[in-house]
C-alpha cells in the first residue's frame, strides 16, 4: 500500500479509501450488503493496508455509520474516518422534515452527534459537507464546523461537489476570519465525467487540497460488464440506482469505456483497475474512494497501484470524451 498527505491535515491516508456506502441496509440498497457481508470485506481492506474509510449519516439512513463503527471499533488509532452531513437520514430527501437537513447550525450540532454514536467515536477526523446549502451563508457554515474542532469533536473538514467558486469563496471567507478552512474535497470524477478538469481541480492543487473522488469507477459503468448493444437491466445495480443510468450510457461514455477495455486486454487486467490506474496517474488526486461487494474487488484495487500507464495509454483513454453537463451536485 502506498499512503500519502491527506492535504495540509498532516494525516498520511492509504491511496485508497473504502466507501462505506456499499454496507447498510439490503432493505433500502438492495446491492448493499448487511454487516456480515460487509465484514470480510473491511477486514480484507484492513489487511492491505487500507486506513482510509469515507461513510455519510444518510447511507441507509445511518446503518452504515453504525456498520463502520462497529467493524472499525477496535482500530481507533489506526484509521482515518471520514462522515458526512446534509441530506435527511429520517423522511424523504424531497421531503425532509423542519430541521432535518441542510447545514444549519441547528442540524449540524444534532447531526454530529448521531453520528459519533453511530461510529462509537469521540471524534470524528474528517467532516465534511456532503452538499453546499444554498439557504445558509457560507461563513456561518464554517463558523458552526469550526465549533465542532475547537469542541474536539471533529479534527478536520471537508467538501464535497460544488462549484469552483464557491468553494473558492469558502476558502477565502476561512481565511478572512481567521477559521479553520476546507482540507478536502470530495467531488464527482472518473474517465466519463471530467468537468471537475475545468476549474476545481486546478484550484484544489493551487491551494492543497486533499482530493478524494467519488464514483471513480462510474457506479460500476467503467468495470466493462456494460456494453453498448447489452441490456443494462441485467445487473443489479443499473436496475435500482436511479442515478446510474441518466447519468451515463450514452454513446460518447461507451466510447470511453470500450477504450478502457481493449487496454485491459492489452495489460491482461480488469478495465476498472486501468480506469483506477487512471486517477492514480493524476497527481492532484489523493485517494479515490472505491465501493466494493466482492473480496475481490478490493484486492483488485489494490493491485491497481502498480499498473502503470504510458502517455500514449492516456491519450487513448482521454481522447474520446465529451463534455457533460454537470453531474452530481444536487
Amino acid at each position: 500500500m502506498e499512503y500519502v498527505k491527506l492535504g495540509t491535515t498532516g494525516l498520511d491516508v492509504s491511496r485508497i479509501c473504502l466507501g462505506m456506502m456499499s454496507y447498510g441496509d439490503p432493505t433500502l440498497l438492495k446491492w448493499c450488503l448487511d454487516i456480515d457481508g460487509a465484514r470480510p470485506i473491511i477486514n480484507k481492506a484492513l489487511d492491505l493496508g487500507i486506513n482510509f474509510f469515507d461513510t455519510a449519516n444518510v447511507y441507509s439512513r445511518g446503518r452504515s455509520e453504525e456498520i463502520t463503527g462497529e467493524i472499525l471499533k477496535g482500530y481507533r488509532d489506526d484509521v482515518v474516518i471520514a462522515t458526512k452531513v446534509f441530506f435527511p437520514v429520517e423522511g424523504y430527501v424531497s421531503d425532509p422534515k423542519p430541521n432535518k437537513s441542510g447545514l444549519s447550525r441547528f442540524h449540524i450540532t444534532h447531526a454530529i452527534k448521531d453520528s459519533l454514536k453511530r461510529l462509537q467515536r469521540k471524534y470524528v477526523d474528517l467532516y465534511q459537507i456532503h452538499r453546499l446549502d444554498p439557504f445558509t451563508p457560507i461563513e456561518e457554515i464554517l463558523r458552526s464546523l469550526n465549533l465542532l474542532i475547537n469542541n474536539g469533536t471533529v479534527l478536520h473538514i471537508g467538501a464535497s461537489s460544488m462549484f469552483a467558486w464557491q468553494f473558492a469563496k469558502s476558502l477565502w471567507k476561512a481565511e478572512r476570519y481567521g477559521l479553520e478552512p476546507f482540507r478536502t474535497m470530495q467531488n464527482h470524477y472518473n474517465l466519463c465525467y471530467r468537468e471537475e478538469e475545468r476549474e476545481m481541480l486546478p484550484l484544489c492543487k493551487d491551494q492543497g487540497i486533499g482530493v478524494i473522488p467519488w464514483s471513480p469507477l462510474a457506479r460500476g459503468f467503467l468495470s466493462g460488464k456494460y456494453t453498448r448493444n447489452g441490456n443494462p437491466d441485467d445487473y443489479i445495480r443499473a436496475r435500482t440506482d436511479k442515478y446510474m443510468k441518466p447519468r451515463f450510457f450514452k454513446p460518447e461514455d461507451f466510447d470511453v469505456v470500450e477504450q478502457v477495455v481493449e487496454i485491459a486486454q492489452e495489460k491482461e487486467v480488469t478495465p476498472a483497475q486501468i480506469a483506477l490506474a487512471w486517477l492514480f496517474s493524476k497527481d492532484y488526486v489523493t485517494s479515490p474512494i472505491i465501493g466494493a461487494t466482492k473480496i475481490e474487488h478490493v484486492e483488485q484495487a489494490v493491485e491497481a497501484l502498480s499498473i502503470k500507464l504510458s502517455e500514449d495509454d492516456i491519450k487513448r483513454l482521454e481522447e474520446p470524451y465529451k463534455p457533460h453537463l454537470i453531474l452530481g451536485h444536487s
